[in-house]
């Protein structure tokens, strides 16, 4: 086992087998390889019982939408993992996060919510993990879903 593999192991994450990894829900790539770069498409949240559901400041606290910001985060190393042919240890460094949190009107607590995602990257990657970001509301998500979220990230 890798040393992020390692890592996510001691944190108890285990990411999807290959064949089992979130699929492209339309005419679009999950992921597009350019150089040395991965750009990961929007990844929403779910768990083994399907999309985590909920709508920020309304039936969803935001410790439940920093939970469903760290599920996405699993699916984008997932796709990650993918580009990298299985490999993580490719893996150079997470560039960039874009985070779209399923809101009301006066929910202005985004950057709390996808801090779930950025907290797990640096957990899992260290440094490497760290990252430029934006939180945004979205009036609505697909599915439902309290969050999605796109990435970037560079690999060797």
């Amino acid at each position: 086992m890798n040393t992020i593999e390692s890592k996510l192991a001691e944190l108890g994450v285990t990411l999807p087998d290959m064949g089992h990894a979130p699929k492209a829900a339309g005419n679009y790539l999950p992921y597009v390889v350019v150089g040395d770069m991965v750009y990961v498409s929007g990844q929403i949240s779910q768990d083994d019982n399907g999309p985590v559901k909920g709508v920020l400041g309304d039936d969803f606290s935001v410790e439940d939408g920093a939970k469903a910001a760290k599920l996405c985060a699993i699916s984008l190393l997932t796709q990650a993992k993918l580009a990298c042919d299985g490999d993580l240890e490719r893996l150079v460094r997470v560039v960039k996060l874009t985070g779209f949190v399923n809101s009301t009107p006066n929910f202005t607590d985004q950057p709390k919510v996808i801090n779930g995602a950025s907290d797990f990257l640096v957990m899992a990657l260290g440094d490497a993990g760290r990252h430029a970001r934006a939180a945004v509301s979205a009036a609505s998500l697909p599915l439902g879903v309290a969050v999605e979220i796109e990435a970037i990230f560079q690999i060797k």
